[in-house]
């Protein structure tokens, strides 16, 4: 589906096209695929509150204001994520690759 031409600044799909892509959006969802390499670190980007899947297992550092949380995940693992504005960095040895489903209000 590609970028929306609509989306706000701090959206990742404006924020880091590179790495973000919308599979699928209608009227309640927005479905995100994500991929990095090690050592990729995102712009500063806001996400709704989300559910992500994990479809590699992987490292990050996530940087929220004056929080910093050092995350570890494996291949197919779900987590909710309440919406936030972050940064996150591959800090491991390993690519990233994940699906966020986003959700609308």
């Amino acid at each position: 589906m590609g970028q929306d031409q609509n989306a706000a600044p701090d959206d990742p799909t404006v924020t880091d096209p590179d790495h973000y892509r919308t599979i699928f959006e209608n009227e309640r969802v927005r479905v995100l695929e994500y991929r990095d390499e090690p050592g990729t670190r995102t712009h500063p980007h806001h996400h709704p509150d989300s559910v992500m899947y994990t479809l590699s297992g992987f490292e990050r550092r996530i940087s929220a204001g004056d929080r910093v949380m050092e995350v570890e995940l494996g291949p197919g693992e779900t987590r909710w994520l309440p919406g936030q504005v972050h940064v996150g960095e591959n800090t491991g040895s390993t690519a990233t690759h994940a699906i966020f489903f986003e959700l609308k209000e």
